[in-house]
């Protein structure tokens, strides 16, 4: 257990490294898939983690091991380490609970008022149209799903550039892009390493949907101007949204641009890439399921039922 328990709270650090690598190396859906679920999957080990290291403390209480029901002392490092261990993994576990509930609440009351102004609109199709004098554009995912576009952004594009944005925000509801950004968000909240994948996985879905609108409108020139000027018109903040509708505005503009002008990515290229998050997650999953059982047959064997 003292070998592997350090491995879910250390592997997240290499994380954001690994995603840039992904983000350059592979198609933009797979390094968005590949990044968010890895992620999810670090954030999930880590809150295991530290799960194991505050039982472990808490059961170095006298009263607590009583409770436990344990007839013999629980084999662990000395409690001069371990109680301080328990401690901060409580800390930890609060904080990250905390700020995780705080960014929930917050993005629900942003979401319901997302989709109660779409509801006030006329709707064509997925289509919403708001009356603003603030240029935007963005998926707004949910029954049914939106793509809500104020009609200053309509006025800064021309119509083949509009079809072009149109096309971009679709991808993002059709590919269900929210999904993987509400990962991004959870495991930004559960490890401090992580905070930075969330602006990868954010940039992946733009890409991921920029390449969509092109393949859908059938012209990369066309859909990288399209998002060049609906970013240049939408400089001025948008109006508040949950974190998870993407827009084409958003991101690293001129980065995508360049891509876009760069032509497709050849399929299947660099898969080490995706082997390298694939082995992080794993190497991590099985450092924690391995901690996690090892500490739950200690407390068996503390507590009488098996022989150590």
């Amino acid at each position: 257990m003292t070998v592997l328990l350090p491995l879910p709270l250390l592997l997240p650090f290499a994380l954001p490294s690994l995603a840039r690598r992904a983000l350059d190396r592979l198609a933009p859906a797979a390094a968005l898939w590949s990044v968010a679920g890895c992620a999810l999957l670090l954030a999930g080990c880590t809150a295991v983690t530290l799960g194991v290291l505050l039982l472990s403390g808490l059961l170095k209480l006298p009263f607590l091991a009583a409770a436990g029901e344990l007839v013999h002392p629980l084999r662990t490092a000395p409690a001069a380490l371990v109680v301080p261990a328990a401690a901060a993994s409580a800390g930890a576990l609060a904080r990250c609970g905390w700020t995780l509930g705080r960014s929930v609440r917050e993005q629900a009351r942003a979401f319901r008022a997302a989709r109660a102004e779409a509801g006030r609109r006329p709707a064509a199709g997925d289509l919403c149209v708001v009356d603003s004098s603030r240029p935007d554009a963005y998926a707004l995912p949910g029954r049914p799903h939106r793509v809500v576009v104020t009609t200053a952004m309509l006025r800064a594009l021309d119509g083949p550039e509009r079809e072009a944005l149109l096309a971009h925000e679709r991808a993002h509801n059709a590919g269900g892009h929210h999904y993987a950004l509400a990962a991004a968000e959870v495991a930004a909240h559960c490890h401090p390493a992580l905070r930075r994948v969330r602006d990868t996985v954010r940039l992946a879905a733009e890409r991921a949907a920029d390449e969509a609108a092109a393949a859908s409108v059938g012209d990369r020139r066309l859909t990288a101007r399209a998002i060049a000027r609906a970013a240049l018109a939408a400089r001025p903040a948008g109006p508040a949204r949950p974190g998870f509708a993407a827009g084409a505005a958003t991101g690293p503009v001129p980065r995508r641009v360049r891509a876009l002008l760069a032509g497709p990515r050849p399929p299947g290229a660099h898969r080490t890439a995706a082997a390298l998050l694939a082995a992080c997650a794993t190497l991590s999953c099985l450092a924690s399921a391995t901690t996690a059982a090892d500490v739950h047959h200690r407390v068996e064997v503390a507590q009488g039922e098996e022989r150590p």
